[in-house]
């Protein structure tokens, strides 16, 4: 009796990834560390003066880490309820962050007690920073007020009421102290000018803002709320620049690399987009295993800091120009690799005796069900949902081993709705992809045949057949003005075409011509 054979899967072309710079550069980060913090992780920022520590804001308190550190190298706890924003001044040696219960705290990064404390909202503050001379705080509440703090006198100096909704995020003017911007969840930024008392600009968002950033020049403006980041030009009155969608959902944070050069979105969609600043297209994608909320990066990119939802900070470094270098290919196996392929390449010689071992034959679940003849089985298990949407090859080759042995019209008949709408999901989702036409045609065509007297009793089936039709007329409409395209391409190949001279001997012609023409100059096609 001759053993069975497996299903042949057919293996396809697989379009190879496209390796840009940009690829080279964003992929060359070490392993991520993991830190375990106490609760969500809000809001991440660096120094920026050298060694460049970042301050992570995470439930009642924020840990300084170093940049290789992997416990915190300072620690501020003197919060009552949830701390927000914790931000570091432009000389590195003060630290400002809002908290639950509306007072503002101001820290040295050498100390532990608060220097000072500002009270005066009556909600909880979400954003601080400091204006660029150092001497001022602002802060955003979530009783609708930015105010403006004098940081030596410890006095609110303005208090601005414009918003209608939750202040959320903000930052300041790096070029003039006296210009800062503020996000809400009322769908608009407004530009703040400290020498009057009312905004001298307001853009609308279109959604809640969750964060915004100023690009270097300061004449270009990020903001992030909804799916949406947009960017906005400052020097045009705010007028709206471009307007991105590339996540699935929130975006919370935004951040500059590459010295401008990039910008960096992260979202609740677990994802870290890299834009280029020149079209915003996207360049590169990183993936993580919680939702992010906030998002930093060091001064030349030399690490990535990300905070999730479930508490966890991840930390990538860039590799160093010894480790970044691509050594796969002089890598040694281990010795337990070495001993386990030992003798594998062996080939005997002539006078050798060779015993063969059996090889026991694995089959998967649907040659296991082709061996038993049950082919409705087999297709059952080639439809799972994991084959379906990640291997549909497999799913093809069950069907054209079915049709080879003339049972897939038994193995297609007899189906609940259930089974027939997965079915159905699965024609509609790869009848047009030229790889598996030959065999989900004729598979269409049994299922229409056999199922034709019950249409009309399932509604999910009728619009399931009702999106089949659909999805037919669109792709013969599309052949159509291919082969259109394609005719038009051929005339103007065809007139392209050099025209030569070809010369006739003089013979009687029926019309009358005498033998002395030469010649006829007749245009011919020439293939090049």
């Amino acid at each position: 009796m001759a053993s069975f054979k497996p299903t042949k899967i057919q293996v396809y072309p697989k379009l190879g990834e496209k390796v840009t710079q940009d690829t080279l550069y964003w992929k060359n980060y070490k392993a991520p560390v993991q830190i375990k913090e106490f609760g969500a992780i809000t809001n991440i920022d660096f120094s920026p003066v050298a060694p460049h520590n970042f301050a992570v804001t995470a439930f009642t308190r924020i840990h300084v880490y170093g940049p290789f550190s992997q416990e915190p190298v300072k620690t501020f706890t003197r919060f009552k309820d949830t701390a927000y924003c914790g931000r570091f001044r432009s000389d590195g040696q003060l630290l400002v962050a809002g908290c639950e219960d509306s007072v503002v705290r101001l820290f040295d990064v050498g100390g532990k007690v608060a220097l000072r404390m500002f009270r005066g909202h009556t909600k909880a503050v979400h954003v601080t920073d400091f204006t660029s001379d150092r001497y001022q705080i602002v802060t955003g509440s979530d009783d609708y007020t930015c105010r403006l703090w004098d940081i030596p006198n410890s006095t609110e100096l303005t208090t601005y009421q414009e918003h209608t909704d939750y202040v959320r995020c903000g930052v300041t003017s790096k070029l003039n102290r006296d210009l800062f911007i503020t996000g809400s969840y009322d769908h608009t930024l407004k530009v703040f000018d400290a020498r009057v008392d009312k905004s001298v600009m307001t853009m609308d968002h279109g959604q809640p803002v969750e964060s915004l950033l100023l690009y270097p020049s300061e004449g270009l403006l990020a903001s992030a709320g909804g799916r949406y980041v947009k960017v906005w030009d400052l020097l045009k009155g705010g007028q709206p620049l471009v307007s991105l969608k590339n996540h699935h959902k929130t975006v919370t944070c935004l951040c500059l690399g590459s010295n401008g050069q990039r910008l960096l979105s992260a979202s609740l969609d677990r994802h870290v987009k890299v834009y280029n600043t020149t079209n915003y297209k996207v360049v590169h994608n990183f993936d993580y295993a919680a939702s992010i909320l906030s998002l930093g990066l060091a001064p030349d990119d030399e690490s990535i800091v990300v905070g999730m939802t479930n508490s966890v900070l991840s930390i990538k470094h860039r590799k160093s120009p010894e480790e970044s270098k691509d050594v796969s290919g002089q890598q040694r196996r281990k010795p337990s690799y070495r001993v386990f392929v030992k003798g594998k390449n062996y080939v005997p010689k002539q006078d050798d005796y060779l015993v063969s071992k059996p090889v026991k034959q694995h089959l998967a679940k649907y040659d296991i069900q082709l061996k038993k003849f049950n082919v409705s089985k087999a297709l059952d298990t080639a439809l799972e949902t994991w084959t379906r949407f990640r291997k549909p090859e497999i799913t093809v080759a069950v069907m054209k081993e079915l049709d080879r042995r003339g049972t897939l019209k038994n193995a297609l008949a007899g189906r609940d709705e259930q089974s027939l709408s997965q079915l159905l999901n699965f024609l509609i989702g790869n009848l047009v992809d030229p790889r598996f036409v030959p065999v989900l045609v004729t598979a269409a065509e049994m299922i229409l045949d056999i199922y034709q007297s019950v249409i009309g009793q399932s509604p999910v089936v009728d619009r399931q057949l009702l999106r089949l039709q659909d999805l037919l007329d669109r792709e013969i409409n599309y052949q159509q003005y291919l082969l259109e395209v394609l005719g038009m391409l051929d005339t103007m190949f065809a007139s392209s075409l050099p025209r030569k001279e070809v010369a006739y001997s003089g013979i009687s012609r029926p019309n009358g011509q005498s033998e002395g023409l030469a010649s006829i100059s007749r245009p011919q096609l020439q293939a090049s």
